[in-house]
């Protein structure tokens, strides 16, 4: 091969250097010494080019078993983390089986799923690095650098949203300060996952959670429905209220052992504000409330009871009685 490739070159040296001498030999401007330089650069070209070739063919010679070495390990790496990833999947799999057996909270199979998940990889990616020849020091050090980038107080906050349960999941709760709130669909090691109302996944990590103060909404199966209905002043108040307690006493998801209660709230700018509060289940807090509302005002326009809105009256004077009570002043005086 490197005889052929330097035939090649000789062969097009002359080529180049014959059209070019003929060219000049039809031209009266090019003298013979110009002719001679030419064919030297040319030369000179072609002997560095030929050079190069010849140091690329001896490295690729001297390196042959290296590469096909490398590459050996390369896809052997391959198809060892291939299989090792379908081993990882069978080991979740069993686990998870013997949980689902064991009856244990939907927490903790997530937490302890993505914690052999991350273990096994880690161990995985340990084992294909030291036999592609890195030594078993660098990469203890590599994944203990990125274990410190992940953050272990994630961890540490997984850990305790599990021992203490502040929530678990399907509550649904709101972080104040982070202005963050959604069911919990998984507490995963590191974070965990929310579902918004309009079902937008938030992935929270563990740390803000366990670190600012939270609200559980749905952590007891009752919760209390506290409504204000504002009617006019000139509206019959006890029949307002009675409709609001039969609409109380009649609606299926109210818990009837509870308190219920309906009051005055306020005596507002433009209507006098009735107060409800009763308890609902937890899970039927959102259906009662919208449901109770729209009963409430159907049945308002039904028996003529006004709803107001925000309005303001103005007094006017007329001019006679501006002068009037001007006259009055004086008169007085």
């Amino acid at each position: 091969m490197q005889g052929y490739l330097i035939s090649v070159l000789g062969k097009a040296q002359m080529f180049f250097g014959r059209h070019f001498l003929m060219a000049a030999a039809g031209s009266k401007n090019v003298s013979q010494s110009d002719a001679n330089n030419v064919l030297e650069t040319a030369g000179e070209v072609t002997a560095e080019a030929t050079e190069e070739v010849n140091r690329f063919i001896e490295f690729f010679h001297d390196n042959i078993p290296n590469l096909i070495s490398f590459g050996v390990k390369v896809v052997l790496a391959l198809i060892f983390f291939f299989i090792g990833s379908k081993v990882i999947k069978w080991i979740r799999k069993v686990i998870r089986k013997s949980f689902e057996r064991s009856n244990v909270d939907a927490g903790v199979k997530q937490f302890v799923d993505s914690m052999i998940k991350f273990s096994l990889y880690v161990i995985l990616i340990f084992m294909i690095a030291t036999n592609f020849g890195v030594e078993s020091s660098s990469v203890a050090a590599l994944i203990a650098s990125a274990g410190v980038a992940i953050s272990l107080s994630n961890f540490a906050g997984g850990i305790l949203i599990l021992v203490l349960k502040p929530f678990t999941v399907g509550d649904y709760i709101i972080v104040t300060q982070e202005n963050i709130e959604g069911t919990v669909k998984e507490i995963q090691i590191f974070y965990t996952k929310l579902a918004t109302i309009d079902n937008q996944t938030v992935v929270v990590p563990n740390s803000i959670l366990t670190n600012n103060s939270l609200t559980n909404v749905t952590a007891r199966p009752e919760r209390k429905l506290d409504l204000k209905v504002g009617i006019s002043y000139e509206a019959d108040l006890r029949k307002a209220k009675q409709i609001v307690e039969e609409k109380l006493r009649d609606d299926p998801s109210v818990i009837q052992d509870e308190e219920k209660r309906v009051f005055v709230d306020s005596l507002g700018d433009s209507a006098v504000v009735i107060g409800l509060r009763a308890w609902v289940k937890t899970d039927e807090y959102w259906t009662t409330r919208w449901r109770i509302l729209e009963e409430i005002k159907l049945t308002f326009d039904e028996e003529g009871i006004e709803i107001p809105y925000n309005q303001l009256t103005v007094h006017m004077k007329t001019d006679e009685e501006t002068t009037k009570g001007n006259g009055n002043t004086l008169g007085e005086n």
